[in-house]
C-alpha cells in the first residue's frame, strides 16, 4: 500500500509548470479581479489617517483602522482636491468615498478617493451647514419673511412638552408680567426621532385653533444630540409656512438651532 506522505510529496503540480503566469498577467488577473467587483467600485470607508504626503499629482495617504492593524493606501488625485469637502489630515478619523485601483508597476492596490466628509460631530455640523444653506437658497430666512410680533397680545401659544420645565417657567414668567393674558399649551415631544413631526403637528394645531396671536415654541438646555430635532427641515419650513408669528426659546444663550435663524 502506498504511503500517502510519500505520494503527496512527489505529486508535481504539472499544469503550473507547463503554463506558468507572467507577473503582468498575473497583476492583470488581480486588477480586474478587484476594479470588477461592484462593491469595491463605489465604496464608502472609515478610518484614520496615519500618514500623508502632498505630491504635484495629488494626496497620497494612508488609512488605518482606529482598532485594527489593517492599513490602505489612498490618493487623491490633483483634480478632485477641490472638490473635497475636507482634506486629508493625520490623526483624524474621516470618511471617504471612492474605488479600489491596481497601480501595475508596484503590484499594489490604492483606494482612489472621490470624496471625504469628517466623521462624528464634523460630519453632523456639515450636513446642518449644508442644509442652512439650501434652505438659505429657497429665501426660508429672509428678512422679509419675519412677521411683525403684536404689541399686546391677548393669547400666546406654547409649543413645547408638557413635562417640561420650560412649560411651568413661561407661564409663572408671562403671567407674573400680563396678568389676564391666556396661555395655551400645544404639547410636543421636543427630543428625539420623532420630534420634528410631533412639533410641526403642535405648530399646526395652534393655526386650526385660531385664538393665540403668538407661539413660543421653547425647549430647555441640553446636549446638542437633544436639540438636534430644531435643526430638521420639518421644524424649519413648519415655522417659515405658519399664519402666526413665533418666538423661539431654544436651550442656553450658547446654542442656536435652524429654528432660530
Amino acid at each position: 500500500m502506498p504511503n500517502p506522505l510519500i505520494t503527496a510529496q512527489t505529486t508535481r503540480p504539472d499544469h503550473l509548470e507547463m503554463h506558468p503566469l507572467s507577473i503582468e498577467r498575473l497583476t492583470s488577473y488581480i486588477e480586474q479581479a478587484l476594479t470588477q467587483t461592484p462593491q469595491l467600485r463605489q465604496v464608502w470607508v472609515s478610518g484614520e489617517v496615519s500618514s500623508m504626503t502632498s505630491h504635484p499629482s495629488g494626496i497620497y495617504f494612508s488609512l488605518k483602522d482606529p482598532v485594527g492593524k489593517a492599513v490602505v493606501p489612498a490618493v487623491v488625485w490633483k483634480n478632485q482636491i477641490p472638490e473635497l469637502e475636507t482634506k486629508p489630515q493625520v490623526g483624524t478619523e474621516i470618511l471617504a468615498f471612492g474605488k479600489i485601483t491596481v497601480y501595475a508597476p508596484h503590484g499594489k492596490y490604492q483606494f482612489q478617493v472621490q470624496q471625504i466628509l469628517p466623521v462624528g460631530e464634523g460630519l453632523q455640523a456639515l450636513r446642518l451647514q449644508k442644509l442652512k444653506e439650501r434652505l438659505s437658497a429657497e429665501g426660508l430666512f429672509d428678512r422679509e419673511r419675519k412677521q411683525p410680533l403684536p404689541i399686546h397680545p391677548q393669547t400666546i401659544a406654547v409649543v413645547t412638552s408638557s413635562n417640561a420645565a420650560a412649560w411651568g417657567d413661561i407661564q409663572k414668567i408671562l403671567l407674573s408680567r400680563y396678568p389676564g393674558i391666556r396661555v395655551l399649551l400645544s404639547p410636543a415631544t421636543v427630543q428625539g426621532e420623532t420630534a420634528p413631526g410631533l412639533i410641526k403637528r403642535a405648530i399646526d394645531r395652534v393655526q386650526l385653533d385660531g385664538r393665540a396671536e403668538v407661539i413660543i415654541l421653547a425647549r430647555g438646555g441640553g446636549a446638542s444630540e437633544d436639540l438636534s430635532c430644531f435643526n430638521s427641515e420639518i421644524v424649519a419650513r413648519s415655522i417659515a409656512e405658519c399664519s402666526i408669528p413665533i418666538v423661539t426659546g431654544i436651550g442656553h444663550e450658547r446654542d442656536e438651532s435652524l429654528a432660530e435663524v
